[in-house]
């Protein structure tokens, strides 16, 4: 069961944090991960999830917002999708979502043949 929130920014935008169960492939098997999305708003940012192949995430309820820490990373990366295990051990750094989806072996969207 996902765990998570969201926090509304003074844009109108909003800043989803999910925590899921990680990848088989991914950074241990069985570890939980902490998700950063930023996007205009909650739906959206579910939808960006489930764009990249993580079909089940669902937010229910307010019970694990992001910090002002996480919103702060968020913001300042490109992207707006960051991840790294939770809960925090040491100093670890979050990484981008690509890390995580490529150790899973997600290739990303089909393309055409030229």
């Amino acid at each position: 069961m996902a765990g998570g929130g969201f926090c509304r920014l003074p844009n109108g935008t909003v800043v989803v944090a999910l925590t899921l169960n990680g990848p088989a492939a991914g950074p241990g098997p069985g570890e939980q991960v902490r998700v950063l999305v930023h996007a205009a708003n909650r739906a959206r940012a579910l939808t960006r999830l489930r764009n990249l192949g993580m079909r089940a995430v669902y937010l229910r309820g307010n019970a694990q917002p992001p910090t002002p820490d996480e919103v702060t990373a968020v913001l300042h990366h490109p992207d707006g999708l960051l991840w790294r295990t939770a809960p925090q051990t040491g100093q670890e750094l979050w990484h981008p979502i690509r890390a995580l989806l490529g150790s899973a072996g997600y290739a990303g969207p089909a393309r055409p043949a030229a």
